[in-house]
């Protein structure tokens, strides 16, 4: 499956609708996260995402400095439920460090992670910086990357 990097004004309508309805679907719906998702920072951010038969299956977005966090972070990190037995989170965020280390030239990265997930991110080299907080109903830590 091939993942797309796109700033805001590169999406289509069409992907543009495709990642406000699976984010929809997977934080407000599923994870039962009553939170305001159009958050102002989609326009400053890339989006990465997969699709597949027309359909927005994984995402994330990649924020600059400044915006949620001194360092550049990745959020809104998803994959569908019915692909989540396919291998698709690992490469996008191996994708997305990627491109923070190298094209952004940044030298840090930090993440607000859901703390179920913190041994998944750990297991890309992202170390706690925080003790468990709730964020919209749900366990959350700070997590940083060096390069």
């Amino acid at each position: 499956m091939e993942f797309y990097l796109k700033r805001f004004e590169e999406l289509s309508l069409d992907e543009l609708y495709g990642i406000l309805a699976v984010r929809s679907e997977v934080f407000v719906v599923e994870q039962e996260c009553a939170h305001q998702d159009i958050d102002g920072s989609d326009q400053v951010s890339l989006h990465l995402f997969a699709i597949d038969s027309e359909q927005v299956v994984a995402y994330l977005r990649i924020l600059p400095p400044g915006v949620t966090f001194t360092e550049a972070s990745i959020g809104r990190v998803l994959v569908k439920e019915s692909y989540r037995s396919n291998g698709l989170a690992r490469p996008m965020m191996q994708r997305a460090i990627d491109f923070i280390f190298e094209d952004m030239q940044e030298n840090r990265i930090q993440i607000s992670a859901q703390t179920y997930l913190k041994y998944f991110y750990a297991s890309l080299g992202f170390e706690a910086v925080s003790e468990a907080y709730l964020e919209d109903g749900i366990l959350h830590m700070d997590m940083i990357l060096k390069k």
